[in-house]
C-alpha cells in the first residue's frame, strides 16, 4: 500500500472526526459510556469470583472422632486422610485443643467453661481442607463410613448454596459483558451511519469514479477506529483511578473485604477494554458500510 494512499485515508479519517464534530463527540461519549459500564461490570465479577474463591478456599470438613479412638488409630485415620488425592490440608485438634480455642471464643466470659476442665466433652477433630469447594460433600459422605468417626460436620447446605451463587455470579457476570459489548457496538454503529450517511452522495461518485469497496470503507474503518479509541481512553481512565480510590476508602472502613488489589491484574483488563474500543470503533464502521456499498 502507498505512502500517499495510507495518508489519504489517515487524512479522511481525522477530516471527517472534525467535520462531523458533534457526531463525533456523541460517539466517543457512547463509547466511553458502555466501556465505562462494561469496565465496572468486569471488575465487579472479577471481585465477586475472588470473594467467592476465598469463601471457597476457607470450607473445611470438621470430622469428630468417636471417644475410644487410639493416637495409633488417629495417627493412621490423618494419614489415609492425607493421601487422598482431593485433600490438601489435614490439621489434628486434641480435646485440649478445642476447649482452649472455645474459651478464646468467649473471651471474657470463658470463666463458664472452668467445670470442663475435669471432664472435657469435646471430642478429638480432624480438620480437613480440599482443593475445591465440590468436592467437600462427597468426601463427608465417605467420611462418614470409617469407623473411628463419631460424627461429621461440613455446613451442610450453606456449602452448596455458596457454590450455587459462585456459579450464578459468573453466570450473571458473563452475561452482562456479552450483552453490554454487543450493545456498545450497534450504538457506535448507529452513529457512524449517520456520518456515512452525510457523505452518501460522496461515496456514490467515487464508486462511479470505480473506487473498490475497501478504498471507500478504509477512512470509516480508520475513523470508528478513533473514535472508539479516544472513547475507550475515557472510560479506562475513570475506571482505573475510580476504581483504586474506590478500594482505598473500602480497605480502610472494611479491612475485612478480600479485594482484587493487584494492579498486575488490573492493568490487562484496562488493556483489554481499550482493544475492544478499537474493535467496536471499526465493527461498528463495517456495519454501518454495509448498506451503501451494497447499492
Amino acid at each position: 500500500m502507498r505512502i500517499k494512499t495510507i495518508s489519504y485515508y489517515f487524512r479522511e479519517a481525522f477530516q471527517s472526526v472534525v467535520r462531523n464534530s458533534w457526531i463525533s463527540i456523541a460517539s466517543i461519549g457512547v463509547v466511553a459510556v458502555s466501556l465505562l459500564i462494561l469496565g465496572s461490570s468486569m471488575l465487579l465479577v472479577m471481585n465477586a469470583n475472588n470473594i467467592a474463591a476465598n469463601l471457597e478456599s476457607s470450607v473445611e470438613i470438621s470430622v469428630f472422632l468417636k471417644d475410644q479412638t487410639t493416637p495409633d488409630q488417629i495417627k493412621d485415620l490423618e494419614n489415609k486422610i492425607r493421601a487422598m488425592p482431593e485433600v490438601t490440608q489435614v490439621v489434628f485438634i486434641s480435646k485440649q485443643q478445642a476447649l482452649e480455642e472455645m474459651k478464646e471464643s468467649f473471651g471474657d466470659k470463658k470463666d463458664i467453661l472452668s467445670g470442663l476442665e475435669e471432664k472435657n466433652p469435646l471430642p478429638d477433630t480432624l480438620r480437613i481442607k480440599t482443593i475445591t469447594a465440590g468436592q467437600v460433600a462427597p468426601l463427608a459422605g465417605e467420611f462418614e463410613s470409617f469407623a473411628q468417626v463419631d460424627q461429621v460436620r461440613y455446613g451442610q447446605g450453606v456449602v452448596e448454596k455458596l457454590l450455587a451463587m459462585s456459579k450464578w455470579v459468573r453466570a450473571a457476570g458473563l452475561a452482562t459483558m456479552i450483552l453490554l459489548g454487543i450493545a456498545a457496538v450497534f450504538l457506535i454503529a448507529t452513529t457512524i451511519r449517520l456520518s456515512v450517511y452525510a457523505r452518501r452522495k460522496e461515496i456514490g461518485i467515487m464508486k462511479f469514479l470505480g473506487a473498490t469497496d475497501w478504498f471507500v470503507r478504509f477512512p470509516f474503518i480508520l475513523e470508528g477506529m478513533v473514535l472508539g479509541l479516544a472513547g475507550s481512553l475515557i472510560a479506562v481512565l475513570v475506571v482505573y483511578f475510580g476504581y483504586l480510590s474506590l478500594i482505598g476508602n473500602i480497605q480502610l472502613s472494611l479491612p475485612f473485604m478480600q479485594l482484587v488489589t493487584d494492579r498486575d491484574l488490573i492493568k490487562p483488563l484496562m488493556g483489554g477494554l481499550i482493544g475492544l474500543g478499537l474493535i467496536i470503533g471499526a465493527t461498528g464502521s463495517l456495519i454501518s458500510m454495509r448498506r451503501f456499498l451494497r447499492a
